[in-house]
């Protein structure tokens, strides 16, 4: 049978595992290659150039944690499925389940955690220390009880460590624009790797257009944008720091976070984790601005229309975004630069180009707009002169 007959009939046949893979943890190549031995000489076709090998065993270890991983996910499964257990096994019974789960694994790793049970955040540094370890069909049982019982700590663990992926990133981001979590989705939009369309869709119009029950999560958004703004002008005043590159450096991460918050309703503050994401193409997002309605284009399009501004105000901010990242505020990577939101509006006129121009609103928006970049491209201008003309002189230098 070919190649292409095998991809076929897998792909045709009906029968999906709906258990977790039988090895679901990248195991240790090591001892696996060492025990490896050339087949007989009776087994092996002398004239093939392919010498096969024999001996083929996954590590012991390796073993006890993927059969560690099996009992933790037969004995979560049946406590989530069986009513009859709600009342018996709940938030504090599932913690020490998955506490149980993660600790043998680390001490089947010998990998140190550094904390004691009853230590605040055991639970957060166990997920982030050995959570790897937990597959597909694991991980979605996990974040199935963390919905059921609301444990916001452990899933925000998952999220911010890069454990969610595939299959489990829609459901979670379905689940979390469900329960009105702007917060928890805004994490998403930064820490999940390759979102799909209808997962970027539906980030894009819960925020283009909020509930009042999302309000909530919202201001915990922003509560994180003011913190970390005041942080950036302590350390640009801090009298104590005797370099003057941190300081300028500080002043300039200042300015960037004056800039993200200052004029944005609590709801746009959510869309800069969009704007800056790298974890979805221009494909993807292109795709999801074309399946907008009138108005969320409209709030869209005056929501680019303030950052266009905010940046032909502070042109000094372009250039201040390397130097400012290094000093640990991790809101300057959410801040959308002005080649995010230039490419941005060209996917909003590339898709909705026939309504900006023949809807009266869309149109006087998109000239206002017009303005504003006229002034950036003829200061860019200037600057790529100015450029060219100081390379040219330290040739000749």
């Amino acid at each position: 049978m070919s190649m292409l007959e095998l991809i076929t009939k897998a792909s045709a046949t009906s029968d999906h595992p709906t258990s977790d893979s039988q090895y679901p943890i990248v195991l240790n190549p090591d001892p696996i290659l060492i025990d490896l031995k050339p087949q007989s000489l009776e087994s092996n076709d002398e004239s093939s150039f392919v010498k096969r090998v024999e001996g083929w065993e996954i590590s012991r270890t390796d073993r006890q944690v993927i059969e560690l991983g099996q009992k933790f996910f037969n004995q979560l499964k049946i406590n989530l499925e069986n009513p009859n257990n709600t009342n018996s096994f709940g938030k504090v019974e599932f913690i020490s389940l998955l506490e149980s789960y993660l600790r043998r694994s680390s001490d089947k790793l010998d990998i140190f955690i550094g904390l004691k049970p009853k230590d605040e955040g055991y639970t957060k540094l166990l997920v982030q220390n050995v959570g790897f370890l937990m597959g597909d069909a694991v991980l979605g049982l996990v974040l199935e009880a963390c919905f059921a019982f609301e444990i916001w700590e452990v899933l925000e663990a998952l999220i911010v460590n890069g454990l969610v992926s595939g299959s489990c990133s829609g459901t979670l981001i379905r689940n979390l624009v469900v329960r009105k979590r702007s917060d928890l989705i805004c994490l998403c939009v930064k820490h999940v790797s390759n979102l799909q369309v209808s997962e970027v869709l539906s980030v894009l119009k819960f925020f283009l257009s909020p509930s009042k029950d999302a309000c909530g999560s919202m201001n915990v958004v922003r509560k994180e944008w003011e913190s970390e703004a005041v942080r950036a002008i302590e350390m640009g005043m801090d009298k104590g720091v005797g370099e003057k590159k941190p300081k300028n450096s500080a002043k300039d991460a200042a300015v960037l976070l004056m800039m993200a918050h200052d004029e944005f309703t609590t709801s746009e503050l959510c869309l800069h984790y969009l704007l800056a994401s790298q974890n979805f193409d221009d494909v993807i997002f292109s795709a999801c601005i074309g399946k907008l309605n009138g108005s969320e284009i409209m709030g869209f399009v005056r929501y680019l229309k303030k950052w266009l501004v905010k940046y032909q105000k502070y042109p000094q901010a372009c250039s201040s975004r390397k130097s400012s990242s290094k000093l640990g505020l991790k809101a300057l990577e959410s801040v959308p630069s002005l080649e995010h939101v230039a490419k941005c509006f060209g996917l909003v006129i590339d898709e909705h180009f026939s309504s900006l121009v023949m809807h009266p609103e869309f149109r006087e928006e998109v000239k206002s707009i017009e303005v504003v970049v006229n002034s950036l491209a003829s200061e860019a201008r200037l600057c790529c002169s100015l450029a060219n003309l100081c390379a040219v002189l330290k040739n000749h230098a």
